[in-house]
């Protein structure tokens, strides 16, 4: 029976995905925008360097079902793009955990010279917005949805380009998420000008967006637990743990992950919490979460 394979890496942490029976392909997913953006810059390659595979599908088995063993995940029966997409994410992760890279969910601006880390945390309430605010006057984006940390100096290494997901694959739509455009077009009219920054960079200060309608403009510094914990759900946002894969059939993502592992996680989060400053800003947009965020970059000389 045929074998189709496909190596995908993010920096040096590459993933085998063999695809056995099926129809003929030349590409396991048509679109790698979801991929790039969730997990920055992601590369697809059909030389094959690794030895076994991270990931095999068996296209023809009759029952649908998704389980890991021997540190390699097992697919059979047809799955869908998106499906696929978020199978990939999680296994490519994983792998750049293994090597000391931590994908972070958070957008970052590069802003007077200095990296803020604009965090997702246990919830998702204003990062992109705050982060075109931030263009506005005049930052640089290092990442849209996730930066990347190096494990022993906590830099900022790469991220994600990508502001928005224009489209999302098949198995995997959503109506609860709000269209970003017509968010843009509220609160800035035209879209402002993005331009990128690519060089490795510190965040040295830390700011997690909640942007409501109704909020009444409030700053609050969090402490270590508090830092440290939303960071950790920045980290663990890749494993899919808490997400249906196939919504049809009831599969979830099994743990791939290692209680070594997530012990060595937490210990960084508690690293990188300790290592600057982290604040919580509520207000009714973007604007005025920046207005505090210029205010705390004087009051902590970071201008």
């Amino acid at each position: 029976m045929k074998t189709f394979t496909e190596q995908i890496s993010s920096n040096k942490a590459v993933i085998r995905f063999d695809v056995v029976g099926g129809p003929e392909r030349t590409q396991i997913a048509e679109d790698m925008s979801f991929l790039n953006y969730r997990l920055g810059a992601v590369e697809v390659s059909h030389e094959v360097t690794k030895g076994q595979p991270d990931i095999i599908w068996y296209y023809d088995d009759a029952v649908k079902s998704i389980r890991y063993e021997n540190e390699q995940l097992i697919l059979t029966s047809f799955w869908e793009e998106g499906e696929l997409n978020k199978i990939m994410v999680t296994m490519l992760a994983n792998e750049m955990d293994k090597c000391g890279l931590h994908p972070f969910h958070s957008s970052s601006v590069i802003y007077k010279g200095h990296g803020i880390l604009l965090v997702g945390g246990e919830n998702n309430h204003g990062k992109s917005m705050t982060q075109l605010e931030g263009c506005r006057r005049g930052a640089q984006i290092f990442s849209t949805e996730t930066t990347v940390m190096d494990h022993e100096s906590g830099i900022a290494l790469y991220g994600s380009k990508n502001v928005y997901v224009r489209k999302r694959a098949k198995g995997t739509e959503r109506s609860d998420l709000a269209d970003q455009d017509e968010g843009v077009k509220m609160f800035f009219g035209d879209e402002p000008e993005m331009p990128m920054c690519y060089e490795p960079s510190n965040m040295g200060l830390a700011i997690m967006p909640c942007i409501d309608g109704w909020f009444k403009t409030d700053v609050k510094p969090m402490n270590q637990f508090e830092a440290s914990y939303q960071s950790y759900h920045s980290m663990m946002n890749f494993y899919g743990l808490n997400q249906l894969i196939c919504g049809v059939h009831g599969l979830v993502m099994p743990i791939v992950d290692t209680d070594e592992r997530r012990q060595s996680r937490g210990a960084f989060c508690a690293k990188y919490a300790a290592g600057r400053p982290y604040f919580m800003i509520r207000a009714k947009s973007p604007q005025l979460v920046f207005d505090e965020i210029d205010k705390l970059m004087e009051e902590l000389k970071l201008n």
